[in-house]
This record gives structure tokens, sequence and C-alpha cells, in this order.
């Protein structure tokens, strides 16, 4: 069956239900062939399953269909960016950092600060470069949640996110964020790939504003950081 997913045309022998749930909405019935083949056959399923005991055939799937999706959007001026990515007033903001620093916590306060926020994706949003601008697309990879939303928005600004007990956010250098952004990416192994991400990660880093928030987990979070990312450009 055929996806649209950021809109790059994915056909996915998808077997198990969280990725077929959570794909529905991605379904494309449209007459473009697909840009993207991903198959997982048995023998991967088993290879994958003697590796990771731990997981069972519903998440090797997920997992693994999400990885190649990630790795094929790098040839479609894309990028994954291992963020929360929130929606307010038609615009994106993304919040990245290691798991367990608190992105979902922190997209979640703006939901309950901010009517009519949305989170586009929770965990996994693609970036592509559009005729229209840098846009995030929601992806029904959506790490351990389901919250993704099949579309595309501008983004406002990217926030690369700390815990401090005072809220606080700062512009930073595109060369400040590289390493933080290339932490949460996929890096392939291929010089030529490489080569592509890093071309989209330049102009993606030259297009967008890029921050760096630290927070604490109170209301007062949500705020600073969307007036910080939204305080008008020094003349």
């Amino acid at each position: 069956m055929k996806y649209n997913i950021a809109g790059i045309i994915v056909d996915m022998n998808i077997r198990f239900p969280r990725l077929r749930r959570q794909s529905e909405a991605y379904i494309y019935t449209g007459d473009r062939p697909a840009d993207v083949t991903i198959r997982l056959d048995e023998a991967f399923f088993r290879d994958r399953l003697a590796e990771n005991p731990h997981l069972d055939y519903d998440m090797i799937e997920y997992i693994y269909m999400g990885s190649e999706f990630y790795n094929a959007l790098i040839h479609f001026n894309g990028m994954l960016l291992h963020s929360s990515c929130v929606v307010y007033n038609g615009e994106a903001y993304l919040f990245s950092a290691p798991c367990g620093t608190g992105k979902s916590t922190h997209t979640q306060i703006w939901l309950k600060r901010f009517e009519g926020s949305y989170i586009l994706n929770d965990d996994k949003p693609a970036i592509r470069l559009t005729d229209k601008g840098i846009y995030a697309f929601g992806t029904p990879f959506s790490g351990k949640t389901d919250l993704n939303v099949n579309t595309g928005v501008p983004i406002k600004g990217i926030c690369v996110l700390g815990r401090d007990s005072v809220n606080h956010i700062e512009p930073i250098t595109a060369e400040d964020a590289l390493f933080n952004i290339l932490n949460q990416t996929v890096r392939p192994a291929s010089e030529d790939v490489m080569d592509k991400l890093l071309t989209t990660l330049d102009s993606v880093m030259r297009g967008v504003p890029v921050y760096r928030l630290y927070c604490n987990m109170e209301p007062e979070a949500a705020e600073v950081a969307y007036s910080g990312m939204n305080r008008p450009a020094e003349a």
C-alpha cells in the first residue's frame, strides 16, 4: 500500500497493528508512482529479533520501517530531527534534546497554555526544503506516542532544550547548534549521502533561527520560549 509521508509517496508492506494504525491518516490513493519502496521480509524480522529479544514483530516493524524512511528522506532534501514539534498559529516550533530531557513535557505545556496548538510529531518530525520554504512534517513514526498529524507547517524556530531552575532563552549561531543537531538526526555511513544531509542541514541552519532554551516544567516555560522565538529582530 502507498502512503504520502512528508510529500513523499512511500510503498510499505505493513503487517502489524501499531504501524498500520498510525499510518492510516497517510494512506495515498492517487496515481503517483512510489518514490520509495520499503520491504521488510521474514528473514529481516528474525535477524532483528535475535539481536533485540526484548522487541516483538510489531515494534521491530515500527522502528525499522521508520529508520528506512528517514534514511530515504535525505535524498529528498529532507532530514529527521529527533524533537517534539508543536504548532501554534500556523507555525512549527521544534524542541530537540537527548531522550529524557523533557521535550514532550515542554510541548505539553504549550498545549495547555496556547489554545489551538497541537503536536505535529512528538519525537521524529521530518524537515524538508520545499518550494514554499523550510517545513516540518508529521510522520507515522512518533516515538513512544501516536501524537502525529499528516500535514506540513513552516518552521518558525528550532530550540536546543536544556534543564534549569530559571527559564531563559537565547539565540545561538549555526556553528554552535551544529553539533547538537547532528547528534539528533540520522548520520549515514555513505560519504555521498552524508554530503546530501550536510547540504540540507546547511540550508536549514541558514533559513531557520536556532535557540538554546533552558527551562523548568512550569507554565512560564512556554511563555518564555514563545516570546523568545517571536522577538523582533534587532535593527
